[in-house]
Formats: C-alpha cells, structure tokens, sequence
C-alpha cells in the first residue's frame, strides 16, 4: 500500500476553508460562469477565485499574494484545496480583475447569493422558531482612498469618521443569526458624498429580497395618514386660492396707483413748461408745488403697493410650493398603499420583524416607512431639536432610571412629535463622561413595552453594535480599508467578496468544529477561535496536509499556536436543508 502524499502549507486554515468550498460547490459553479478574457497559463475564473482566496486570507494589498513573507501563490498545498494546479502571480490577478465587465462581475456576485441562500434560509426559520421575530440592522461605512487620487471611478468626498475624505460608502444590512450571530445580507457601493438617510427603502428592499420574509404592512395607518395628507392638501389648495385673490386685488390696486401716478407726472411736466415759458416762480401754494406733492403721495404709494404686491407673491410661491408638496406625497402614499395591500395579499406567512438603526437614518419619514412597512423599529432622531426639546421637558422630572455604568434614561410612551405622523415610545439618555453631561434620545415604534423596562430597551438598541462590529471586522480583518483594485467590476466584486467571507467564516468554523474530528491537545484548541484569530493566525500557520481519497488531515507542525492539534476534513457534509416555511414576495420600494 502506497503511503499516503502529503505537502507542508504555511496557510492552515485556508486548505480546510478550500476543502469547505468544494463542499458547498463554491468552485465548480464558479468555473461554469463565463468570462470573455483568454486563458494562458491561468483561467480568469482561478484568478478570480484566488483575489477571493487573498481576501479570506485578510492580505491588505493585491501584492501581498506574491510579495509577503509566505506567498500565497507559492502555496501548492493551499492551490489544491481550492482544486487548482496552481496559483497565479498577483500581477496577473490585477489583470484579470481590471479587465472583468460589471456584468461578469454582477454574475459572480449572484453565484455567492444563491450558495448563501440555504444558510440565510436557516437562519431565518430558526430565529422565527427561537425568538418568533428576525432582526435586522442597517448600517452606512466609509472606505476611503487617497484625497489626490483620480484613477478610481464614481468617487466623491464625502464624511467618512470624523472627516472628509474623497471614496466611496457602503450601505450594508445584517441580520442576527442565531447560529453564527451575525450574517451579512447585502452591500451596495455608493459614491462618498452618499448621505444615510437616502439608503432606507433600498436596504430594506435588499433584505427581505436575502431573507424572503417580510412583515404585515400596516396598510390601516397608511389609510389615516392619506386621509390627514389629503385634508392638508385641501387646505393648503383653499390657502392657494385665497391668496390668489389677494393677489388680484392688491395688483389691481397696484395698477391704479400706477396709473395715478403716470397722470400727476404728465401733469407735473406740462406745468413745468408753462411755468418756464412764462417765466414764473414755483411758489409753496401754486399749482406746481402741489402736483409735485400730489406726485410724490402717488410714488411713495406705489412704493409700498409694489412691496405688498411681492409680499403676497412670495406668500402665494410658498402655498404652491406646499400645496405641490403635500400633493406629490400623497400620490407617492397612494402607490405605496397600493403597492402594500398588494404585499399582503401575497403574504401568507408574515414574519415579525424588527429594524435597528442610527441617527444617520432617523428622518421622520424613513421611520415612517418602516413602521408603515411593519417593522418594529428602535432609532434615534436624526434633528437635535428632539433632544434639546424634550431635555426641556425632563428638567422638572427625577424618575431617571440608570441602565449603564454612566448611562440613565427617563420615557415617554406613544408621544406625539412635530413632523413625526405617528406617536412614539421616546427617551432621553443622559451620560456622564467626568464633569460632562451628554443627551441623546432614543425613538421606539413597536408592540414591545419598552417604557416599563428602560434597561432592556436600552440593550437592545445597542445590541445594532454588532453591525457596527462587523464593519470594524471587515475593516480590521478583511482589510476593507484598502481597496486592492481600481476598476468598477473589481471594487464591486471586492466589495461583496469581502461580506460572503465574513460570513463564510462562519459557516465553515460550524462546519469544520462540528462535523470534522480534531484531535484534543494541551493548546487552545482551535474550535474557540473567533474570526479574527482564524484569519490573521489560522489562516497563517503551517501545517503538514495528508491528502487522502475521502478529504484531507491536517496536522500543525512544531512551530505553530496549534502544535499537537489535527483535523480530519472529510469530502461528505451533511446539510439539513430548511423548508420555506415562511417564504414571501418581497418589498418594491415606492
């Protein structure tokens, strides 16, 4: 019997993550995509895959496949799991992602979806089955280039942190996982100068198109909030009116005053001439002097009938405006309704659904949609005149309830604000930071009961740091703060490699410690580590790689964190596969 082949790799954890995409077919359906690039030495479709590779292996630059201290592309070991001869030189990497279309790379992208949608799948019963809701939260991140840079297409400056910088910004959503905690849904790249707050109806629609469930409409609100919208704008076409023959009578007046004016003028001149052509004094009383006070009565009161006249056209160019306005939202409110009476019908099996988001997002009508979309809805005000207005309204309380080491609360259930159409569970946080005192306010809509438990209330508005973790690892790990290509396909691509990733961390960690036997040892086993320490250590010890006919052993060598440790990854995987038990159509943004 012949001994079994065997290679040192210096990339552990990146053979089983290979054998783990040969599992879910990752490779195979990547290969039947068609690119329009000629083959040489390699297939475009294996450089594509080995950017992919670069970024599970958290490498912050393209060079760094073939100019870091253990080349990746040098790894025969890590090359055969991913089911390649060989790997290619970064250079040609680059090539071939410049030259990718959008179209090739929108292909690529909608192969990761569907490998993902079984796992989302899953998810989403069992957090359904676990905490009969599914929660989503939404997020904006910068990723910044060089502020003289030209070379990279659609950029803008825009806020970024705490300054300006030219790139672009991410709008990212995420739902809570029961088995992994956290699972990217979607990300879009956008321009820098992009602003939160235009991003809501897009995430939202991204979502549940991942998830396939959405919540009931509550179309019944949506009903009164027309009704008030069509009141208004009876009103304000009634104020149209009004001030329209205001308008006609003050230019009427207007004309009049003109007119008198122009006849004292006439008359003014004639009697200069006669007076010059008899040669006769102007006197205080004489019929000159008093055509020119009659004149100057008539111009100081076309004066103040031209400034009336503006006045009311200013007035007028005000109610029409508001008048247009109040009429284009409520056709916009009549295709939504029509378009969430036609969601319901189609919605056999609504799922509850909550939605966490920042200030950045907080306008009145984004929250407005989504309570109108179903959504429970945990937020904070985007406007500081919440704040500064009901801070006005606690000074007299002492109710204040503490719910952090520095952090109190005090509540208002279902208040009505200025702008907002629908009442609100409010708070008011306050912080003490030394001598300093900070407020914030915290918006709520939803059948929870959160004025009676502040404490939980506020856990679970700053349980939306998981997003915010995730961000802070896709930059940290992932190394989403170097954009390692300048071509639109490739920064597209990039961007959605990076979030299947993070996630497909996540599956093949569950994967590989519950269906691949390790060998136990003095260490840390391997099973406790978190994705940072899979990418940046895992993913870059050595080990010997025993290939096998039914998978592969992988044994650390001496010199690794894990040294004495195995694991045995087999060819089979078994996948319980989850019934759409709670499938819907999803939400066309209007």
């Amino acid at each position: 019997m012949s001994q079994p082949e065997q290679e040192l790799t210096q990339h552990a954890m990146l053979v089983l993550w290979g054998q783990f995409a040969q599992r879910i077919g990752l490779i195979k359906k990547l290969e039947a995509i068609p690119l329009h690039q000629k083959t040489y030495t390699h297939q475009p479709q294996t450089k594509v895959l080995e950017f992919f590779v670069a970024i599970l292996a958290g490498l912050p630059h393209l060079k760094d496949i073939s100019r870091s201290a253990h080349p990746l592309d040098q790894d025969q070991a890590v090359a055969r799991a991913w089911g390649k001869p060989a790997w290619a030189d970064y250079s040609g990497v680059s090539r071939t992602l410049h030259a990718l279309t959008l179209g090739e790379a929108h292909q690529i992208v909608q192969l990761l979806d569907t490998l993902s949608q079984p796992f989302i799948d899953r998810e989403v019963n069992q957090a359904y089955l676990n905490a009969g809701a599914l929660t989503l939260d939404f997020d904006l991140t910068g990723r910044p280039v060089s502020n003289t840079s030209v070379s990279y297409p659609d950029v803008a400056f825009g806020y970024m942190g705490d300054q300006v910088q030219l790139g672009y910004q991410a709008a990212m959503a995420s739902m809570h996982s029961p088995t992994y905690g956290r699972l990217w849904l979607s990300t879009a790249l956008h321009p820098g100068d992009t602003v939160s707050c235009t991003q809501v109806a897009a995430l939202v629609s991204a979502a549940e198109a991942k998830t396939g469930v959405r919540p009931w409409r509550r179309t019944e609100m949506l009903a009164q909030r027309l009704a008030q919208l069509e009141q208004q704008a009876n009103a304000a076409e009634k104020d149209c009116q009004q001030a329209q023959k205001t308008l006609a009578h003050a230019q009427q007046k207007q004309r009049e005053t003109t007119q008198k004016a122009q006849h004292w003028q006439e008359q003014v001149h004639q009697l200069e001439v006669a007076y010059q052509l008899r040669q006769r004094p102007e006197r205080p009383h004489s019929w000159l002097a008093k055509a020119r006070r009659r004149l100057t009565v008539q111009q100081r009161r076309q004066g103040r009938r031209d400034a009336a006249v503006q006045k009311i056209e200013r007035r007028l160019e005000r109610r029409g405006t508001r008048w247009q306005q109040l009429q284009e939202a409520y056709t916009l409110l009549q295709q939504r309704q029509q378009q969430f009476e036609h969601d319901n019908a189609s919605n056999p099996m609504p799922m509850p659904m909550t939605v966490r988001i920042d200030a950045g997002f907080g306008t009145s009508e984004n929250i407005a949609l989504l309570i109108e979309l179903g959504y429970q809805v945990y937020s904070k005000p985007q406007s500081h005149w919440v704040t500064r207005k009901l801070k006005q309204e606690a000074a007299t309380r002492t109710d204040w309830v503490r719910v952090g080491a520095n952090a109190e609360m005090i509540a208002w259930s279902e208040k009505g604000l200025s702008r907002y159409p629908y009442p609100l569970d409010v708070a008011v946080e306050r912080f003490h930071t030394g001598q300093n005192v900070r407020h914030s306010t915290l918006l709520h809509y939803g059948d929870q009961p959160v004025t009676t438990d502040l404490s939980g209330w506020f856990q679970q508005y700053n349980g939306r740091q998981t997003i915010e973790a995730g961000i802070k690892e896709g930059k940290g790990v992932f190394e989403m703060h170097h954009l390692k290509v300048r071509a639109e396909a490739g920064l597209f691509l990039q961007e959605h490699f990076a979030a299947f990733a993070a996630n497909f961390v996540r599956w093949a960690a569950h994967w590989l410690f519950t269906q691949c036997p390790s060998a136990s040892a003095e260490s840390t086993p391997m099973s406790e580590s978190g994705v940072k320490e899979m990418v940046q250590v895992a993913a870059h010890t050595s080990a010997w790689v025993i290939w096998q006919p039914h998978g592969c052993l992988l044994k650390f060598t001496k010199a690794s964190v894990y040294a004495g440790q195995s694991v045995q990854a087999d060819k089979e995987w078994a996948f319980q596969l989850p019934l759409p038990l709670f499938k819907s159509y999803v939400f066309a943004p209007t």
